[in-house]
């Protein structure tokens, strides 16, 4: 079992940047695949990166191609995920997950950190 805490989200500007983390307990997170989630009000939480366990494979959204990045450092038991060039869409609470193996939908992950408020002013 592994416990996930994210941290760093906050209120920025449009254009601005800020970086997740997420840091979880235990000493097997070098073997979950882990994921970033998203979740706007009255909308799915909906898989923004995700990464595996060595960190040599790496995934994302459409929508955040070429201005988030994830990667982890196993070592420190913690993932990030950071991100460039905010818009208002990307205003929502964002999750970090861990999995066996890298899924796209959220329902293949089998734990969850509290999630972390993003808001993006225009």
């Amino acid at each position: 079992q592994v416990q996930l805490v994210e941290s760093g989200g906050g209120l920025v500007q449009a254009g601005g940047s800020l970086r997740l983390s997420c840091a979880a307990s235990g000493r097997t997170f070098s073997r979950y695949a882990m994921g970033w989630f998203r979740q706007a009000p009255g909308k799915e939480r909906d898989r923004v990166a995700a990464i595996s366990q060595s960190g040599g494979s790496t995934f994302y959204a459409d929508s955040v191609k070429g201005r988030f990045t994830i990667s982890r450092d196993n070592a420190k038991n913690t993932v990030y995920l950071q991100m460039n060039s905010l818009k208002p869409e990307d205003t929502a609470v964002y999750y970090c997950a861990a999995s066996f193996r890298v899924y796209t939908d959220y329902r293949g992950y089998n734990y969850w950190g509290q999630g972390t408020q993003v808001t993006v002013s225009s």
